[in-house]
């Protein structure tokens, strides 16, 4: 009796202290995208200076990404699934063929430039035809993934995308991004989004799905230089409350191909530079944020 008694008084110290604790994941995008993005994201899993990353399939860069893994088993790496093709002079189209899912093409072949087209054109057997091709595209590439997040936010443009992004979390024994209800969760979804996810909450949380108490994807909004870009995001990792948070960077080197193909090259090289600097890495850790990655609060339930 005074063994089980001790072993309860534990269990609960243990998650007071996990509910005081303010852990980070911070996550490197658009792995794949480009030779700059892997160079950049692939330094910073190694370093330790990110604690997660996933990676687009669709993508011309993804056999770096694939090659890097088996050197690389234990890093947390995810699958960006990808249902948009954004940048005008870099494009790509879906993994299935395209036969298979018309409904994800624009009139060159190449996926939608944004979401609300994909929302317009794609029937949700297409979307869940694209995930599935991308994600056993991943497994014969040797590709490891602990998680499956979504490019663009496309998967949650609609319940019924939505409702193929579990049943590929389920099928595949990995967890997919999820945020407890919140202003900021519902200001990410679309009207009918909101009312899905607040009307299967408690199905959620009675299943145990893993959710993130918030989603850091753009604190450096309106910086207009380098130093403000840095000093947001170090007010963002200031303002952490205790839970578990998502901060999504998008790192990338400078080279002439991601010069051309993204206006946004300099701020990809900025956040390099923001979290490779010893003074963000001593901010963390005087802040007593902990790193962590997927596979540390949901690990999954199957090897992929």
């Amino acid at each position: 009796m005074q063994n089980t008694l001790r072993l309860l008084v534990l269990a609960v110290l243990a998650a007071a202290v996990a509910a005081a604790e303010i852990r980070l994941i911070i996550h490197a995008d658009d792995l794949g995208m480009s030779h700059a993005a892997n160079r950049a994201s692939l330094e910073m899993l190694e370093k330790g200076w990110v604690s997660s990353a996933s990676v687009m399939m669709p993508c011309a860069w993804v056999a770096e990404v694939a090659a890097w893994r088996k050197q690389h088993p234990d890093k947390d790496l995810g699958l960006h699934l990808t249902l948009t093709s954004e940048w005008r002079p870099l494009r790509w189209g879906p993994v299935a063929g395209r036969n298979l899912v018309p409904g994800l093409l624009d009139a060159d072949g190449y996926m939608w430039p944004d979401v609300p087209q994909v929302a317009r054109s794609a029937s949700a057997k297409e979307v869940e035809t694209e995930l599935r091709a991308q994600i056993e595209l991943a497994r014969r590439m040797g590709i490891r993934f602990t998680h499956i997040d979504t490019h663009m936010g496309t998967l949650y443009a609609r319940p019924d995308y939505f409702e193929a992004f579990e049943k590929m979390g389920r099928e595949y024994g990995v967890p997919i991004l999820r945020m407890k209800p919140s202003a900021e969760a519902k200001a990410r979804a679309a009207g009918p989004m909101v009312e899905y996810l607040l009307a299967n909450e408690e199905r959620f949380r009675r299943e145990g799905h893993f959710r993130l108490d918030s989603l850091l994807a753009d604190p450096t909004r309106g910086a207009k230089t380098q130093e403000e870009r840095r000093e947001a995001y170090h007010r963002a990792l200031r303002g952490l409350k205790p839970g578990v948070h998502m901060l999504i960077l998008h790192p990338a080197m400078l080279d002439p191909e991601i010069r051309r193909a993204a206006g946004s090259a300099p701020n990809r090289f900025g956040d390099y530079q923001v979290f490779s600097d010893d003074a963000t890495v001593k901010l963390i850790r005087d802040l007593g944020i902990q790193l962590v990655g997927w596979q540390d609060l949901a690990p999954a339930k199957a090897a992929n």
